[in-house]
């Protein structure tokens, strides 16, 4: 055991001076994003090499049990540990509004006893019972498909904010590059759709299920570009296009998650789509999770904070004279109205705690997976998974276009 916290420890002590040294109020987020890659870094090698300590655990090693049910629950108790670190944030955060508030400097502050905080706990997870695994375990699949839906929001959220700054310069260039983009994009989804049937429907196989997602896939593609520009929605064909490339990778990755035995995954490279897959997944998740931090302060709707005051009469309460500021400047200090945060604490931090889980379901195969200990993220768990991902992006895409006229008294951002 003290193997494995000196292990924990050194790979994150090492970078936790050198990250804590440059952070500032402004590069918080950013910071936030540096210690959820160092999870995932701490994750991914202790998957690799802790087995063979954990089995010298008596607790953890309780009966006989395969070299990748002890990775399994390596990675599970690191996502544990940085689960319950953003979780306590997300919670002391509830309703900080402006930068008055004594937690403001919590979020932005104190770094070094926040990381060994964070690693007091990742290593505290290794001295639960197997039992308390299990049941986070059990929870981290409905977590992870909370973030999946979170990811999908943020990605509508992007293209619908990418295409109104194109309209908004109101320029015939902008409008060509608009439908170039689109034209594009749907290109690359039909043709990436059509060599899904190559490499998923081997000639001679009955590979009814997989020609169906790939159909279904085309089929809603289509239907965006119809629903976009039937004159009633007066959408954009911008959006439509991204969202059928997006629905084509999903696609692509929940059939290339179908076990290595499976006669109709024509991928039979496992070495290959294994690290393909993992490194995809973990781009996907950083990716998203920076993007929903750097986001949070632009956004109009579920990444902005409830009312907060504003700032802007604090300018009108200036003292017309110098002298005065000299004066009274301890009074003004307390007396200065407070500025309001520019994004939830509490949402942000969540969505840290909810890709903790997704990143721990991608590294075990949704702990479901029988396959070689080589491979990440395969199995019929993570088919279905992603396959539903692919479906509720489409139901959320289409109502995002149908609900003003269904809903019309209601203002969609």
């Amino acid at each position: 055991m003290s193997c494995l916290a000196s292990c924990c420890a050194t790979l994150t002590c090492g970078c936790c001076s050198s990250v804590a040294s440059g952070i500032s109020k402004r590069s918080a987020r950013l910071a936030y994003c540096g210690l959820f890659g160092v999870s995932l870094i701490v994750s991914w090698i202790l998957r690799e090499v802790a087995a063979p300590l954990l089995e010298k655990i008596s607790w953890i090693n309780t009966s006989s049990e395969s070299t990748e049910w002890y990775q399994e629950q390596a990675v599970l108790r690191v996502g544990l540990g940085s689960f319950l670190f953003f979780a306590v944030l997300a919670v002391i955060m509830i309703g900080v509004k402006d930068q008055n508030d004594r937690r403001d400097a919590i979020h932005h502050g104190g770094w070094i006893a926040k990381m060994i905080i964070w690693a007091l706990l990742v290593i505290l997870m290794f001295f639960l019972p197997n039992a308390v695994i299990n049941v986070y375990a059990f929870l981290s699949k409905f977590g992870a498909g909370m973030f999946l839906l979170v990811q999908v929001v943020i990605l509508l959220d992007a293209v619908h904010s990418w295409n109104d700054a194109w309209v908004a310069k109101d320029e015939q260039k902008w409008y060509v590059a608009l439908l170039v983009v689109s034209v594009v994009c749907y290109i690359a989804a039909f043709t990436f759709s059509g060599i899904l049937f190559i490499w998923f429907n081997p000639s001679g196989d009955d590979c009814g299920l997989n020609v169906f997602f790939i159909v279904m896939t085309m089929i809603l593609a289509f239907a965006f570009a119809v629903i976009a520009l039937h004159p009633a929605v007066n959408g954009s064909l911008l959006p439509a296009s991204i969202i059928s490339v997006y629905c084509a990778y999903v696609c692509y990755t929940g059939l290339s998650s179908e076990p290595r035995d499976y006669v109709c995954n024509g991928l039979n490279n496992t070495t290959a789509v294994s690290i393909s897959t993992v490194l995809l997944g973990m781009a996907t998740t950083i990716l998203s999770v920076l993007y929903s931090a750097l986001r949070a302060g632009s956004s109009t709707t579920f990444l902005s904070p409830t009312s907060s005051p504003t700032s802007s009469s604090a300018a009108l309460k200036q003292p017309l004279v110098e002298s005065d500021k000299l004066e009274e400047g301890k009074e003004k200090k307390e007396e200065k109205e407070a500025r309001p945060v520019t994004y939830s604490y509490t949402f942000f931090h969540l969505i840290f705690a909810l890709a903790s889980m997704y990143s721990g379901m991608l590294l075990t195969g949704w702990t479901s997976s029988s396959e070689s200990t080589e491979l990440i993220d395969v199995g019929w768990t993570s088919v279905w998974i992603k396959i539903c991902t692919e479906w509720a992006t489409a139901a959320l895409y289409i109502w995002s276009l149908v609900a003003p006229l269904i809903v019309p008294d209601r203002e969609f951002n």
